[in-house]
């Protein structure tokens, strides 16, 4: 049994399709097909079950793909603990940003990670943050940016800053005459949010209890992004809740939307960090945070000052 063996067997199981494992490896389907059959013969078990429509794995088929995931991602760590006593800041970092915070940070942040560190190209992945746990978790990514709560064994997580939510309404709307905005008026008027399984619409919800309600959810609009949202708000169709990176720069790009922060506690979400323990690249994950800490992304609060970096 080999370790290319045991990437079969995993895209196997996430694909749940030999064609589609087999183009996921770059192999042909027969190849992939054969060195299935090869493990199973060898350790004289099942570990699919095969029919003409789909492909199922069977219970110790779960448990052996899920330890040949643990051994891949503990091989991939030699070459990484190598190349790190070498240079932390040499080669791709494989990076993971939830869709509310990519658009905003990475355009300031990939000037800054260059300039410090122009040997370390950037590989970005978008996703909700369950999914970029999955990756980081089977080694498919190196750090992620995400936001509290969440809790996952193995896995560090380091603040880098704290955000406070706006509230974004149209230009000719009421509530442009007050200074700060009370959370529970959101239940007020139509509220634009993020479709269902986001977690800044989790957070929003949170801000206003009352939009949970039957009544209040029914006056309620999804859009598949804070960008889609952005644009709805400036047509005239509701008011919607931002962080500040999304929002504090909008009036004055277009004159159709005011910003207006919340009335104290003004509501916020905590950005961090989040890396496997094992991960041997420390000096990179300084890098990403002291560019973060220096992209002087608008309105955030840092926590802790940026790393002095003379590795860079």
């Amino acid at each position: 049994m080999t370790l290319t063996d045991l990437r079969y067997l995993i895209a196997l199981a996430h694909e749940r399709h030999f064609g589609r494992a087999a183009e996921k490896c770059h192999v042909s389907q027969p190849t992939l097909s054969v060195a299935i059959k090869k493990v199973e013969d060898e350790l004289g078990v099942q570990l699919f079950e095969r029919s003409a429509t789909e492909v199922k794995i069977t219970s110790t088929g779960q448990r052996i793909v899920a330890q040949a995931e643990k051994v891949l991602m503990e091989a991939a760590q030699i070459p990484e603990i190598a190349a790190a006593g070498k240079d932390p800041l040499s080669g791709p970092l494989r990076l993971g940003v939830i869709y509310t915070i990519a658009p905003y940070l990475l355009p300031r942040l990939i000037p800054r990670v260059h300039k410090l560190a122009p040997r370390m190209p950037l590989i970005i992945h978008e996703n909700y943050t369950t999914r970029l746990l999955e990756a980081l978790k089977r080694g498919e990514l190196d750090v992620i940016v995400l936001s509290l709560p969440f809790d996952e064994a193995g896995v560090v997580a380091q603040p880098v800053y704290d955000e406070p939510f706006r509230v974004l309404m149209p230009a000719t709307h009421p509530w442009t005459a007050l200074e700060h905005i009370d959370p529970d008026k959101l239940a007020d008027d139509q509220l634009l949010l993020l479709g269902a399984g986001n977690c800044f619409r989790d957070q929003v919800l949170e801000v206003c209890p009352h939009c949970r309600s039957v009544s209040g959810l029914q006056r309620t609009l999804e859009g598949s992004s804070l960008e889609t949202i952005r644009h709805m708000v400036a047509t005239g169709l509701g008011v919607t809740v931002l962080p500040s990176t999304a929002a504090d720069d909008l009036p004055a790009q277009n004159a159709l939307v005011a910003v207006r922060p919340f009335s104290d506690p003004e509501p916020s979400r905590r950005v961090v960090l989040a890396w496997r323990v094992t991960y041997p690249r420390s000096g990179a994950i300084d890098v990403l945070r002291t560019a973060i800490l220096e992209s002087e992304l608008p309105g955030v609060r840092p926590i802790g000052r940026a790393v002095p970096l003379e590795l860079a």
